[in-house]
């Protein structure tokens, strides 16, 4: 009784959604990598990597220039994603937790409208996918090679690069298994290039004869800023491991794979102890070894969103689908000496985000709206033609796609991270950011930020407390109360 009441209760808050005409909604293939930070797409003008089939997305659709997520961190981020709702509302708030799959999301309102709901690849939410007619899913964060998936119909274990895998589970979904008659949201996943960076046979030796430029913060020594950016625990002087750094032998490797791997790495290892490197000379060391393995990763995702692109046009399914490329949050390349995200600092806070709609996104155009990761459901619903629930948090941003939106499409955006303790030892905050500020309040630690981002882009010394942004301070403080409220954050 309480199962049929359930269900009686989930179709009454799916049933407002209004459906438009078959022929009218769009195929909607959602692709969304694990890290990929910004700085690692050509078409955001990358100098260290050339991503050409990802490039294509924003050469023949929109590349957004700020767009950015609620939570910098890899299950807070797809929750939000799929409910449109921030992490203290849809429950999600750090990794470790359980996705509660009973709650409506973008999967059930899109099937409950006649599309074929599918997601392939990293799902990481500690619960079976729901609101999906397929999925085919990563345990947990995923191995690089050799995984065992879970599917609709059971365990499945595959041998080979798991970047591939995905990607050949996708195709066979497009190929053999979808309706033809029915629109599709396809929800196309990939783990990498989420640590330990692991990458494919076919980019192993990628990179071998460059050097990679550092970011001038290689050496950031924090002094512009309050303690929780000297406390962390994610430097790439002190924190990567001989495991991360490809100085130990690799998991989950057969025996083929495992003499690949060592004639690929075993000379460079070799190389490498005969240096004896100290000082900053090994963190140069590392940092080169770290961001070659990451973009190793990335070629291999670029390869495989070619793969799946390519499909697309063979098949005549390009012209009446929305292509959508992002990442579940922005990521570290050296950036302040770092690795991994959880800041609200733009290189982890700032996620790309590349859209193509035949028909209605102008090719080659770009966007400085702020939008957010809160948005992404709102707007795939929106663009299906259907009704945006009320109680989503986000909103679409079709008119942004399409060219009609007049003036800002929003003026401010909030920023909560919750994990700590936690992996990497970033302290729980939340802020808010403007066109030209942001506001960072390290509410356990007693302490606030404040940078003026057109004056110092790269976020190395705090203002707050300055006599000149008293005014600035006071309105970003009234502002991030505004938005607490209308997010119905409790303290």
């Amino acid at each position: 009784m309480l199962r049929v009441f359930a269900g009686l209760l989930l179709a009454a808050t799916l049933a407002p959604l209004g459906v438009a005409a078959d022929g009218d909604r769009p195929n909607i293939l959602y692709i969304m990598s694990d890290d990929h930070g910004y700085q690692a797409l050509s078409c955001y003008g990358s100098e260290i990597i050339d991503t050409p089939h990802m490039d294509r997305i924003a050469k023949e659709g929109m590349r957004f220039d700020r767009a950015f997520v609620t939570n910098s961190i890899c299950g807070p981020s797809r929750a939000v994603m799929l409910t449109g709702k921030h992490s203290h509302i849809n429950g999600f708030t750090r990794n470790g937790k359980r996705f509660d799959g009973s709650q409506p999301h973008l999967g059930k309102y899109m099937r409950q409208a006649g599309y074929q709901t599918a997601v392939i690849g990293k799902w990481h939410l500690g619960t079976d996918p729901t609101g999906f007619d397929y999925y085919h899913v990563l345990r947990g964060q995923g191995p690089y090679y050799n995984p065992n998936m879970l599917t609709s119909n059971g365990p499945v274990q595959h041998t080979g690069y798991t970047t591939d895998i995905i990607t050949d589970v996708t195709l066979n979904w497009l190929k053999e298994q979808r309706n033809e008659d029915e629109p599709f949201m396809l929800i196309y996943q990939h783990k990498a290039p989420h640590r330990n960076w692991m990458p494919g046979p076919d980019h192993l030796n990628d990179f071998d004869d460059v050097t990679i430029p550092e970011p001038d913060t290689l050496f950031d020594d924090y002094s512009g800023r309050t303690s929780p950016a000297r406390n962390q625990t994610m430097t790439i002087a002190e924190h990567l491991s001989p495991h991360d750094l490809k100085l130990v032998p690799q998991r989950r490797l057969n025996e083929e794979q495992t003499k690949v791997w060592n004639e690929a790495y075993e000379e460079k290892n070799r190389k490498f102890r005969e240096a004896n490197l100290t000082g900053k000379d090994l963190v140069r060391w590392k940092y080169q070894r770290y961001v070659k393995d990451y973009l190793r990763c990335v070629q291999s995702v670029d390869d495989n969103v070619g793969r799946v692109l390519d499909y697309l046009d063979e098949s005549g399914l390009a012209e009446n689908t929305i292509v959508v490329y992002t990442s579940d949050q922005g990521w570290y390349l050296g950036e302040h000496g770092w690795y991994d995200k959880r800041w609200m600092y733009e290189e982890s806070f700032r996620t790309p985000l590349m859209v193509r709609w035949p028909g209605k996104i102008q090719p080659g155009s770009t966007s400085d709206q702020m939008v957010m990761n809160l948005d992404f459901a709102p707007t795939l619903l929106d663009a299906a033609g259907l009704e945006v629930p009320e109680d989503m948090q986000g909103k679409s941003f079709v008119p942004v796609l399409d060219g009609s939106q007049e003036g800002s499409f929003r003026d401010a955006v909030y920023y909560h991270y919750y994990e700590f303790p936690g992996p990497h030892s970033v302290a729980k905050h939340y802020g808010v950011r403007t066109d030209r500020y942001k506001l960072i309040h390290f509410y356990d630690v007693g302490t606030w930020e404040l940078f003026d981002l057109e004056k110092d882009p790269k976020e190395l010394t705090s203002v707050y407390d300055a006599p000149q942004y008293a005014e600035v301070q006071a309105d970003l403080k009234e502002k991030l109360k505004e938005l607490r409220e209308q997010y119905q954050v409790i303290d």
